[in-house]
């Protein structure tokens, strides 16, 4: 897209949780107007339900499959690239669509099986509000993609651009000719890390402000498609479930309100964010799967105690049905999680995004669970332990490692990517910036660590500890210590089964593989370098950046 004006993410630094208000009865009868806002209102033009804001804001939503197919913000059309409408993942076909007003909201209800679907609009309010309930498998929903006219706003995300037809890997990673790598995969962000993102021109301002993920898969941590510019268009998602490089079953049920938001170029109202939002004006509304604020309860934390304030510590809630999260406060640990469905949950301290602490927390609704302070035990952090030496921190992160930033928003074979080989010196003072992020079996496999030992540390048999937070086609390390021990192969701890160090992810199910080698490894002559060679193994994979590989978590040998 081209034009004038920035793209803009709001950094996510509250609680999240929900505030949605208590379902009832369900909108009835024939639509009445409002003098709430002039204008205010809906018609039916044979295709379509047209609905006024009486703002400045009109939408239109097909009456045959429930797609948007305009969305009009002071005269100008923004919907629509490529001859598609915006809706649920690819359109979901024909279905059963009606509407309905009650006092200042309307309500268009779209029925496809047993997915339902909802768009609703407020009198005076420049915002679409949306809700999607996935009841089981039937239908593939995993998305709503708003559908941006090309030419309305400039992209200054250009690494999800891809306006370029060459490919490096299947049909979604782009390459352009100075070697620069583009996919709409690649977000850089977490979920964690937005309330909304969108595009700007500074007097006009386009936004999709998310929902509180409860119904959604992966964790605070987990990364995902959320938006895309190439040459014929934009698009905004709403991520209701995604598969790639996903470390959790699918969850089904009401996802919302996520809102498409329009301003006058500034951020969407902060009212809107998924943490603030009070919508007791859609308890009446009959939504299918609508859980309000009295059939809600909330977590609060004392504290945590043993944490290393070197790092954020997050707290999060997840079971079968639903996930939560929240940040601990940096001074204390003290958290609290509101908006929460009533139901046990497994309850996670993540240093970084490394768990140290799991428990159990049972939620009922209308009613605070308060816990006490939390203890951290010092062996539940491996970055405690004394190490002799140790590359990277023990953070759920490859941060630090060779690539590590680079590799959220661009494919490993980038142009800006520095090399993947390249062996480490401990002592150096550059090992972990020396370190690739990603070890492939094709690609880096044999990268060696040198580091001497003392006398007296020769003389004893150590523990090396490699922690990986994610691994593609079962790929593990395997050592081998001065070309004369050789560790057995590991077996594959569970990881995701799609792609995932190509796409812009290094999230998987961290884990830890420990190596216990005799002081018979170790060379005796204390001036002399010890090698230690670390190789990827697997019987999986292709070639190149698609053979067997992991991301590297931290790697020490202890003392």
């Amino acid at each position: 897209m081209s034009g004038s004006g920035s793209s803009t993410v709001r950094r996510r630094t509250f609680v999240l949780g929900s505030a949605a208000g208590a379902a009832s009865a369900a909108l009835a009868g024939p639509l009445v107007g409002s003098a709430a806002a002039a204008g205010f209102g809906w018609s039916d033009d044979g295709s379509n339900y047209v609905v006024d804001t009486g703002a400045s804001l009109v939408f239109k939503v097909s009456k045959t499959n429930g797609d948007l197919t305009s969305l009009v913000y002071k005269g100008t059309e923004y919907q629509g690239y490529g001859g598609k409408n915006s809706h649920v993942e690819s359109g979901l076909g024909t279905s059963t669509v009606t509407i309905g007003q009650s006092g200042s909201t309307i309500l268009v209800s779209v029925a496809y099986g047993t997915l339902k679907h909802y768009y609703a609009a407020r009198s005076g309010e420049n915002n679409v509000y949306l809700w999607t309930n996935k009841a089981d498998t039937s239908v593939s929903a995993t998305r709503y993609i708003v559908r941006v006219k090309a030419g309305l706003f400039l992209n200054d995300e250009p690494d999800s651009y891809t306006y370029t037809t060459g490919t490096v890997e299947a049909s979604d990673v782009f390459a352009k000719s100075d070697g620069q790598t583009r996919s709409k995969h690649y977000s850089k962000l977490r979920v964690i890390d937005y309330d909304y993102l969108g595009w700007t021109t500074g007097s006009v301002g386009l936004w999709i402000v998310r929902s509180n993920h409860e119904k959604a898969s992966g964790g605070p941590f987990y990364r995902s498609l959320l938006r895309h510019q190439s040459a014929d268009g934009g698009g905004l998602y709403e991520i209701l479930y995604y598969g790639e490089n996903q470390t959790e079953d699918q969850r089904f049920g009401l996802q919302g309100p996520y809102v498409i938001a329009f301003t006058d170029g500034g951020a969407p109202s902060s009212q809107l964010y998924h943490a603030n939002l009070t919508t007791s004006w859609a308890d009446s509304l009959g939504i299918s799967g609508y859980v309000g604020a009295s059939g809600r309860g909330r977590v609060a934390g004392v504290g945590i105690s043993g944490r290393n304030t070197a790092y954020a510590y997050t707290v999060g809630l997840a079971n079968s049905a639903a996930q939560y999260w929240g940040s601990a406060r940096s001074s204390d640990g003290w958290f609290s999680i509101a908006g929460v469905l009533p139901g046990t949950y497994t309850l996670t301290v993540f240093k970084g995004e490394l768990a140290v602490h799991t428990g159990s927390v049972t939620v009922s609704a209308g009613a605070t669970t308060t816990l006490n302070t939390i203890p951290i035990p010092s062996s539940n952090d491996p970055g405690n332990a004394t190490a002799i030496w140790r590359i990277g921190d023990w953070n759920g992160t490859p941060s630090g490692f060779k690539n590590a930033d680079l590799m959220t928003y661009a494919h490993p074979s980038d142009v800006r990517a520095a090399s993947w080989t390249g062996n480490v010196v401990i002592g150096s003072g550059s090992e972990t910036s020396a370190f690739p992020c990603y070890l492939w079996k094709d690609v880096n496999s044999g990268l060696l660590v040198y580091f001497k030992l003392t006398a007296a540390q020769a003389a004893a048999a150590h523990t090396l500890r490699i922690g990986v937070t994610t691994a593609y086609a079962n790929g593990r390390p395997q050592i081998t210590v001065n070309d004369t021990w050789t560790s057995a192969i590991p077996s594959p701890p569970t990881q995701p089964s799609t792609r995932s160090l190509t796409v812009g992810s290094y999230r998987g199910n961290n884990h830890t593989f420990t190596y216990s080698i005799p002081a018979s490894a170790w060379l005796t002559d204390t001036s002399r370098y010890n090698v230690l060679k670390i190789n990827v193994v697997s019987g999986s994979g292709t070639t190149s950046y698609l053979s067997a590989g992991t991301a590297i978590d931290a790697i020490d040998l202890l003392a």
